[in-house]
C-alpha cells in the first residue's frame, strides 16, 4: 500500500490528511476515518493502514486544524485536569457543520482519484469522531453506505437537536460499539438509540463491549487488545457487506 500526508483545502483553512492507498488496481471503496479527542497521531495512522489492508482507500483528516496543525493530547490527559479541560473545549467547539465541511472536502479529493469509487463510501469514528460519523450518516443519506461509531459519546441527549432524533435521515448501515460503564453513552442511552433505530426500521447493530471508553486505540491506558480485535472483526463485516461492489 501507499501512504502519504496531504493538505486539503477546506472552507475553514488547510487540513492535514493522512491518505492510505490500498494495493490493487481498484476501483476501491473509500472510508473516511474520524479521529478521537486525543487528536491526529501515529496510533490512528496505524489503524488507517490496517483498515486499508482490507482494500479500502482511507482518509484520516486532522479535525483540529482550525486551532493548529497536528494538535494532540497525551493519553494520560485523564489525570491532567487543565489539559482535560482544554481537550473538552476543543471537542465541544467542533460542530457537526464543521466536520461535515471537512468530510465533504475529503470526498472531493477522493473523487479525483482514478482508483476510488466514491459511490461506495463509508465512515468510522472513535469517541468524538463516533458521534460525528453517526451524524454524517443522518445528514448525507444514501451518499454514505456504512457508518461505525466506536465508543461514541453524546448520541442521545434530552436536547431537541440530539443526534438520535435525526436518525430517520440515515440510509447507511450503522454499527455502534458501546463501552462498559460509559458516562458519555450510558446503557440507558444505548437502549433509547436501539428503540429509535428499530422503530425506524434502520439497518443497524448495537453491541456492548466489556471494556472502558477508548478501549480500541492502542497506546491509551484503557486499551483492551481482545475487545479491540473484536471491533476490528465487526468493522470488517460491516464494510465488507455494505461497501461491496454491486
Amino acid at each position: 500500500m501507499e501512504t502519504r500526508e496531504i493538505d486539503i483545502d477546506t472552507p475553514d483553512g488547510v487540513m492535514s490528511t493522512y491518505e492510505v492507498v490500498p494495493d490493487g488496481e481498484g476501483p476501491h471503496a473509500a472510508v473516511v476515518f474520524l479521529m478521537d479527542g486525543l487528536g491526529y497521531r501515529d496510533a490512528l495512522q496505524g489503524m488507517a493502514r490496517r483498515l486499508a489492508s482490507h482494500g479500502y482507500h482511507v482518509m484520516l483528516p486532522d479535525l483540529y486544524h482550525r486551532v493548529g496543525r497536528h494538535v494532540t493530547f497525551d493519553p494520560a490527559v485523564m489525570t491532567q485536569p487543565e489539559k482535560m479541560a482544554e481537550m473538552r473545549r476543543l471537542i465541544g467547539g467542533l460542530t457537526s457543520d464543521a466536520v461535515l465541511r471537512d468530510f465533504e472536502a475529503c470526498v472531493a479529493v477522493l473523487a479525483t482519484r482514478a482508483t476510488v469509487d466514491t459511490a461506495r463510501l463509508g465512515t468510522v469514528g472513535y469517541c468524538m469522531g463516533g458521534r460525528h460519523a453517526f451524524v454524517l450518516a443522518t445528514r448525507l443519506g444514501d451518499r454514505v453506505r456504512a457508518a461505525a461509531a466506536i465508543h461514541p459519546g453524546g448520541l442521545v441527549t434530552d436536547a431537541p437537536e440530539s443526534a438520535h432524533r435525526a436518525a430517520e435521515g440515515a440510509s447507511a448501515r450503522l454499527y455502534i460499539a458501546v463501552a462498559k460503564d460509559d458516562v458519555f453513552f450510558t446503557r440507558a442511552q444505548a437502549d433509547t438509540l436501539d428503540a429509535t433505530l428499530r422503530g425506524l426500521s434502520k439497518r443497524y447493530a448495537i453491541e456492548h463491549y466489556e471494556a472502558r471508553h477508548g478501549w480500541s486505540v492502542n497506546g491509551t491506558p484503557v486499551y483492551d487488545e481482545a475487545e479491540s480485535e473484536r471491533h476490528w472483526r465487526a468493522l470488517e463485516h460491516l464494510f465488507g457487506e455494505a461497501l461491496a461492489a454491486t
